[in-house]
């Protein structure tokens, strides 16, 4: 690619990026944890090799990765509402009547016993059974390009039938448990409802 396209493509990126911004970050109401909200996306699409919370902290130019933790895990934002922006913006700059939801599952290997739904299972990420959580993605894709708008994260029974472990964990009391299909089905249900182009 010639300097000025890639210039012209990194500037084209920059401006779509402040357009959503604009669009999702009234979500968060207090202007300390909306900057750390951009700062973090910003780092998910740069080019640090891990996403972990001290590579995104380092960055954003933060000492260590209490704002990003703060915003994960006590900041108060509807993340299920930041979703629906998302999706709205998607399906309205790559709009596609052609467009279809394509459902995949995802491992994210863990090394402790407290994460949320984590525990030994087959992970296709890693090709084999380990320990990790699971996650259930809704991506949109078209003509002009695709994206993910929206995701379940799977709870083993394990989890769903232990009140006491949920609850430590801050899952909500009335989460029971689902396959990975139907959380499937759920997230294509929750696009349709919501007007995204389903498959034909």
């Amino acid at each position: 690619m010639a300097p000025h396209r890639a210039f012209s493509e990194v500037e084209r990126w920059s401006e779509q990026f402040e357009a959503l911004v604009q669009e999702i970050g009234w979500r968060f109401s207090r202007k300390d944890v909306r900057r750390h909200a951009m700062d973090y996306l910003r780092g998910l699409l740069g080019p640090a090799e891990r996403k972990n919370g001290w590579q995104l902290a380092e960055a954003a130019g933060e000492a260590s990765p209490a704002a990003i933790q703060h915003l994960l895990g006590r900041a108060v934002w509807n993340a299920d509402a930041v979703r629906d922006d998302l999706r709205t913006y998607v399906t309205r700059h790559l709009k596609d009547p052609e467009a279809v939801l394509v459902v995949d599952e995802t491992g994210f290997l863990k090394k402790g016993r407290h994460s949320v739904g984590v525990q030994r299972q087959y992970s296709g990420t890693a090709g084999r059974i380990e320990n990790c959580q699971i996650g259930v993605f809704l991506a949109y894709a078209g003509e002009h390009g695709r994206a993910f708008i929206d995701r379940e994260l799977y709870l083993p029974r394990e989890w769903t039938d232990d009140a006491a472990r949920c609850e430590a964990a801050g899952v909500p009391r009335d989460t029971g448990f689902a396959t990975k299909p139907q959380l499937a089905r759920r997230l294509i249900e929750g696009a349709i409802e919501a007007s995204t182009p389903s498959p034909g």
